[in-house]
């Protein structure tokens, strides 16, 4: 869903550059969702390891004390969910969903500008959707008093709680990274910031590297031009 500049054309401009402290209740809201954003990022990192600690309990009841599991497998599953939905507005503030970016070397910046902006805003319009489609079944889930088919039968609220509400969080992002870009320009919308990741750190050290490499004629091309001459 993240469609910012690839690292590599982005971080000449992010290197050494602060980040826009922006004006106003735009600026307010981009700092509680910031702060909201670490917060949950924190909590998903705890329910990650809280998952892995519930599967390995499910694995150590199951095959070493022969004791059959009810509600491990689906507790997993539920802090994977918590995990995953209400971490993907953090995600898209740092720009760190997968992106497409074949075209982002091939168009000028006016034409990528105006690409990333509708990007955007069909990508608001899919989680719009898709939150909307999840406060629907978090509600007929809550009325008909819907419950897991397992053995542990937990309400099937929870999950789609989790759902709801991580998909409201990202549309709020999406809506105030486009209020940004189209009040401050991309930067101020975190299109100018290197993305997360492994690629963000090869396409990084790549640039950097080029950056150290010496310019003007190769050393080495001069040696072996001498030994030729001799």
């Amino acid at each position: 869903m993240s469609h910012g500049f690839d690292a590599a054309t982005a971080a000449p401009e992010a290197r050494g550059a602060e980040e826009p402290r922006l004006p106003g209740l735009l600026g307010a809201f981009d700092r509680g969702m910031r702060l909201l954003n670490r917060v949950i990022l924190a909590l998903g990192g705890l329910c990650l390891v809280a998952a892995c600690l519930v599967l390995t309990h499910s694995v150590v009841v199951r095959y070493l004390l022969k004791e059959p599991t009810e509600w491990q497998d689906e507790m997993a599953v539920f802090l994977i969910i918590g995990a995953t939905f209400l971490s993907a507005a953090g995600v898209q503030a740092k720009r760190g969903h997968v992106a497409i970016e074949a075209l982002t070397g091939l168009l000028p910046p006016a034409a990528n500008r105006v690409r990333l902006l509708l990007a955007d805003l069909v990508s608001l319009a899919f989680c719009l959707f898709f939150a909307w489609k999840s406060w629907s079944l978090d509600h007929e889930a809550w009325v008909d008093g819907q419950v897991s088919q397992s053995t542990w039968g937990p309400p099937l609220w929870i999950p789609y709680t989790l759902m709801s509400v991580g998909m409201s969080l990202l549309c709020l992002q999406f809506v105030l990274q486009i209020a940004e870009a189209l009040a401050y320009g991309p930067r101020a919308a975190g299109w100018a910031q290197p993305k997360i990741g492994l690629g963000a750190d090869v396409n990084r050290d790549m640039h950097g590297a080029a950056e150290v490499a010496p310019r003007g004629p190769d050393p080495l091309g001069q040696t072996v031009s001498a030994k030729v001459e001799r």
